[in-house]
Order: C-alpha cells, then structure tokens, then sequence
C-alpha cells in the first residue's frame, strides 16, 4: 500500500465530523470513504442531520452581516491568505484527492493548482468590482450601478473535481462578500474536510469563522433543506444533468438563483490538415485522464474520411500502452473509477454498444484485481446509436468519420449537450466556421487543443443541457452579487422621467 503520512498532515483522522461553521457538527449517521484503488475503506465521517444544518445556518447568517460590510480588497486578502495555505500543503492534499477520488496524482495535484490560481484571480477581483455610470436624461442628475453582496451561497459540487469546483464558487464568492455552505459529494468527504481544515487555519485568528462552511450529508438529510432554503439565494451546483433539473426547479419555485454546471458530451472534429501529433495526445488527455470522470472529457472524436483509418491506427495502438494502476505510483496513466456503481455503468454501456451495433476496437472489460479498474476502451460508431448521445461518466471514446465540416458541425451539435468541443484544422476557413454563429454549440470551443484543461481567467460552463451556468473568469462574479442602481438628485427640482408632468 502507498504510504498515506499525507493524511495526517491534512488532519485527517479515523472518524470525522462533517460539518463547521463556527464549530465542528456530526450528529447523523456515519459515512465510510472508500478508496477506490482497493476497495478499503479510507476513513468515517459522522455526517450532519437537520438539527446541525439550522445551527450552520444559523451561525452563517450571521456572519454575513457582518463580512458584508468587511471592504472588498480587504475580502481579497483573507482570499490571498488562504491561496497561501493551498500551497503549503499542495502535495498532500493531492495526494488525499487522488487517494480518495482515484485521478493519478499529477491530475489531483494540477486540482489544488487550480484552488490557488483562483484564489490568486480572485484577489485582484476585490478590486475590480466595477459598476457602470450612465447620463441622466433629467437634468442635474446622476445615475449609476452598484453590485451588493448576495447573501448565503449553496455550494453543491461533485466527486470528479472534490476541490477545484468549490474554490471556482468561494473565493468568487468570498470577495465578493457572501458567505457560503458546502456540501460536497459523499464520495469525497475527506478531501472536503481537510479543504475546512486548511480554511478554518486561517479564518479563525481574523475572527471569520461562519465565512466558509461544511456541510456533509445526505441529499435526504440536508441536502433537499439546502435547496428548498430561502436564505440561501444563490445554489451552485455541479453533478449531472438529472440532478441539476432537480435543483433548478427546487430552486426556481421560490424563485431563487442556481448555477449549474451539468454534465457534458464533448466532441473533437479532426479535419484533413490537422497535425495527427497534436489530435494524438490532445484526445489520450481528454479521454482517458481522470478516468474519463470529467464533465469536460472527450467523449466524441469526428475524423475526416481521408484521415480515419490512420488516427484510428494510432489511437488504438496508443491506447494499448497506457498504465493503469494506483494512482500514487508516478507511472500511472490512468487510475481506477470511483466506485463499483460507476464500474457498473460502465459494463452496461457496452453491453448496449454491443446491441447498437458499434464496433470495440479496443478494451471494454473490468480489470480484474481489487479496486474499480477498467480498461479505456475506442468504439467504432454510427450516429444511430442512442447510447452515444448520453453522458456515460467512464472511458469510452466513440469513434465516427465524415466527409465535410457541416456534417461534422451538425452531428457534433445533434446531442443534447453542450460544454465543451474542439476542432483541429489549420485552415482559417474551417477555424472561423466552427468559432461562427454556424459552428459550435458549445459554451466552450477550442482550436487545437483538446475539450479538457480550462484555464481559470475564461468563464466556464455550458449550453442546453449542460445548464447555462458560468464559474471562475470572466464576469461570472456577477452571479454572486445583487445588482442596484441608483439615480442621485442635485438639484432643487423634481423633474420625471420621459418629460411626464404630473400635477
């Protein structure tokens, strides 16, 4: 077994609490964490019941009375500070994750990269909050817009990205000056303890404890209480599509806001000219790493009928090479699924590939040996089958060929998807197509690069089914926060809008 010092570092204990926000709660049934390299179990977390959600609630709706008053920058640096603690313990806690959540430990330790750089981005937003001024059609007066803190921010994310996702949501959030309640996905609860571990280090001397909560339970438990809550305005929510319908309309009928972040089918279009290298190595990335459990993972791959058959030679021969095994070990490509549910789903996709007609050119079995291990697996496919429009959260790759861009373009956007694409070309004509009105359909679209790796100063997220929400970069930090605007009379008279007298 790899050696696990790391879990003492990060705090880790055999039983652990679920829930902070001014103090530990656990008074609800236990959760075991399974690591999903062999099957054992991890560690047990003492989850959160209804009683302690009231008293987390409690303790966050008052504290953000007061961190909403806290000045921007000065929310920066709290932000800036906690940067400063992902970094510290940077290695460790990527190994927790890819211990806990089965990505090979460049991927776990590129998440926790991803927790500082936003942070990093999210200290110079503190300054950055900008409102507009506009001229007043009455004279002497002076118009303007201003953008309040929200209030409390339900932060549901998923197992595949158990700490990057709640850093796009809180460190956006926290300049932003809202408070927020995390319930992280019960296959990952360690990695969000000691996320609120290192949190709590450096909240609790500057007397901010409440800013940044745990929530750690069952949908049943606590977390249909967090989506039906009216003092939680805003619910970002990362998972699949089903449950992001569920939370949406929970949400929606009482009228509050949701973020979602939904799941994805992502496709590559490869065109005559494109160089065979770089499709080789952008497609191995985002098909077969973190085990084909990312939303942003290729899932598709259209090949142009004059370079079909070679890229499908090299692609199955490149396939064939690829270390599967423990995580930790340095020469691991690729670790196991989360869980044997996922293992499961696996399995009864191909069996449907079978009955659809596709073609396995390679893989499609369970690894036999402890652990949820199976094989990355190429299918030769036709746009009649139905399986390859869903989102099967495992490494599968469907293989189709076409003849010209607007096949390609329209196949590709026929799925009711629509995170992330990419298309290889060097061909301008062909680049301006896929990025035009026309093209992609996508909230995302590259050239030249595969659908996997964002970088966090581009907004991310997706259209149709993928749920219209956007994180990280860009202007997303609008969602977190309430938008005024205000008209200012300095004048001693009170002249209306659209020349309107009135008396």
């Amino acid at each position: 077994m790899s050696n696990l010092e790391f879990l003492s570092e990060l705090g880790i204990d055999d039983v652990n609490l679920g829930g902070f926000s001014t103090e530990w709660y656990g008074s609800g049934s236990d959760l075991e964490s399974i690591a999903p390299s062999n099957g054992n179990k991890i560690a047990t977390i003492r989850q959160c019941s209804s009683g302690d959600y009231e008293k987390i609630m409690q303790d966050t709706s008052n504290i953000f009375k007061k961190w909403r008053m806290e000045p921007a920058p000065k929310r920066g640096e709290v932000v800036r500070l906690l940067a400063n603690e992902f970094r510290k313990h940077k290695i460790a806690l990527g190994k927790l994750i890819s211990w806990e959540m089965g990505k090979i430990q460049a991927e776990g330790e590129g998440e926790v990269q991803e927790m500082i750089d936003i942070a990093d981005y999210a200290v110079g937003l503190s300054r950055q909050l900008y409102g507009k001024t506009m001229h007043s059609e009455r004279p002497n007066h002076r118009m303007y817009e201003q953008w309040h803190p929200l209030g409390t921010v339900g932060i549901v994310t998923a197992f595949n990205f158990p700490g990057a996702v709640w850093a796009w949501n809180a460190m956006i959030a926290a300049v932003c000056g809202d408070v927020m309640v995390w319930k992280p996905s019960s296959k990952t609860p360690l990695t969000a303890i000691a996320i609120q571990k290192m949190v709590n280090r450096v909240l609790d001397p500057l007397g901010w404890n409440g800013v940044m909560s745990l929530l750690v339970g069952s949908s049943r438990d606590v977390g249909e209480m967090l989506i039906h809550d009216r003092r939680v305005p805003l619910v970002s929510a990362t998972g699949s599509c089903n449950m992001g319908r569920k939370i949406g309309e929970a949400v929606a009928r009482r009228l509050g806001r949701s973020l979602l972040e939904l799941g994805g089918n992502n496709g590559i279009i490869v065109m005559p000219d494109a160089d065979p290298e770089l499709v080789l190595r952008a497609v191995l990335f985002g098909a077969v790493g973190t085990t084909g459990q990312r939303c942003t993972t290729t899932r598709r791959l259209f090949l142009h009928k004059d370079v079909s058959e070679e890229m499908t030679k090299r692609l199955v021969a490149s396939y064939s090479q690829i270390n599967i095994g423990n995580p930790l070990e340095s020469d691991t490509i690729m670790g196991p699924l989360v869980d044997g549910g996922a293992v499961k789903d696996f399995e009864n996709a191909l069996d449907i590939i079978k009955t659809q007609g596709g073609e396995i050119l390679c893989g499609g079995n369970r690894i036999d040996s402890p652990g949820f291990f199976v094989e990355p697996t190429i299918v030769k496919a036709n746009l009649e089958m139905e399986i390859t429009r869903e989102e099967t959260f495992a490494p599968i790759l469907y293989l189709f060929e076409f003849e010209t861009l607007e096949e390609a373009i329209s196949a590709h956007n026929s799925v009711d998807q629509g995170l992330s694409s990419s298309i290889f070309t060097r061909d301008m004509q062909s680049v301006e197509n896929f990025l035009s009105h026309a093209g992609s359909d996508c909230g995302i679209a590259n050239v030249n690069i595969g659908t996997s790796g964002a970088e966090i100063g581009g907004a991310f997220g997706g259209e149709k089914d993928t749920g219209g929400g956007r994180e990280a970069g860009s202007d997303s930090w609008k969602i977190y926060m309430r938008r005024q605007t205000n008209t200012l009379n300095w004048s001693d008279e009170l002249p209306l809008a659209q020349g309107i007298k009135f008396g």
